[in-house]
């Protein structure tokens, strides 16, 4: 069985530094978007304080996903990583109800507050593009080195952000531009690219939902084919069936099979055995194998569950 390394001290780092980044991003949207009466702004604030609240549910979740098992975890406490990426995604979707609800009401009672907006301001907000763009490659960069799902979720999260910015300051400059141009019918730009910023939220919510169910639910997490192909390779192995798989490749992987081995001792067999696991090690670890050896009239062609027919096949 390989060890899966804790890296949790690295990603709480990681998180504490994104947060405060985060918070101080949070701030100038929300001070600016008071200021200039921007619809859009405002939105994408509230995109910003799910980025500090996904920091804080970050650093919750890393405290306890510890890969290490214990006598009441066997597997490990990996799964608090992918709930609390879930969580992100929670967020995710509140947001964007909360952006769309709100450019269809700015849409439904017009003559509201006019959007004015400065050089100055513009400029703060591309201070913010910047803060942005580092947070998440730097997250992205560091989570898929370390193997956090929440890392690689809130970069995720982070990025759709970048987009969600980058299009405000483009309605902004718009904006600011009809004002000189004398060209008011601008002014709905800040309304309309509201609703692209609320498909943008929605998309990121939607990927980290499906990177991470998988791993919940125990989805087959390598083909038992290819498991297959593996054990077969070792030299004294007869026949490999009832292969199951869990897990995600690069995460942790658990693997279990049948065996019959050409092996005269149980000493002979366990060395068969811990070869079979030395290579499913290399190709896709971490990994823990689970083999059952078994006696040759146990010998069978059923590679693993078919649950279209309820049996093995």
């Amino acid at each position: 069985m390989s060890v899966v390394k804790d890296n949790r001290d690295r990603v709480h780092r990681v998180l504490v530094l994104t947060l405060g980044l985060n918070l101080v991003v949070l701030s100038i949207k929300l001070v600016v978007g008071y200021i200039t009466g921007s619809l859009s702004l405002l939105a994408d604030a509230l995109h910003s304080i799910t980025d500090s609240a996904n920091n804080v549910l970050g650093l919750v979740t890393n405290h306890l996903a510890t890969p290490q098992p214990d006598r009441e975890h066997p597997y490990g406490h990996q799964k608090f990583d992918a709930i609390g990426a879930l969580g992100i995604a929670a967020f995710l979707g509140m947001a964007c109800f909360e952006i769309f609800t709100s450019a269809v009401e700015r849409i439904l009672t017009p003559g509201g507050k006019e959007v004015q907006v400065s050089p100055s301001e513009l400029w703060l907000l591309l201070v913010v593009l910047g803060i942005n763009i580092f947070v998440a490659f730097y997250e992205r960069k560091v989570g898929q080195r370390l193997g956090s799902s929440i890392l690689v979720a809130d970069a995720k999260h982070t990025m759709s952000d970048v987009w969600v910015t980058i299009l405000v300051i483009a309605g902004l400059i718009a904006v600011w531009q009809g004002r000189v141009w004398h060209l008011p019918q601008l002014q709905w730009l800040d309304v309309v690219l509201a609703f692209p910023v609320a498909l943008l939220v929605f998309k990121s919510g939607y990927e980290v939902i499906g990177e991470n169910l998988p791993w919940l639910v125990d989805r087959m997490a390598v083909a038992p084919e290819a498991i297959h192909a593996v054990a077969m390779s070792v030299p004294g192995i007869i026949n490999c069936h009832d292969i199951a798989s869990r897990g995600v490749v690069g995460r942790q992987v658990f693997i279990e099979m049948h065996v019959i081995v050409d092996a005269p001792d149980v000493a002979t067999a366990h060395k068969i055995t811990e070869e079979v696991e030395a290579r499913l090690e290399a190709r896709f670890a971490p990994v823990r194998v689970l083999i059952h050896i078994e006696p040759p009239e146990y010998k069978s062609d059923r590679l693993t569950y078919d649950a279209a027919s309820g049996q093995e096949t």
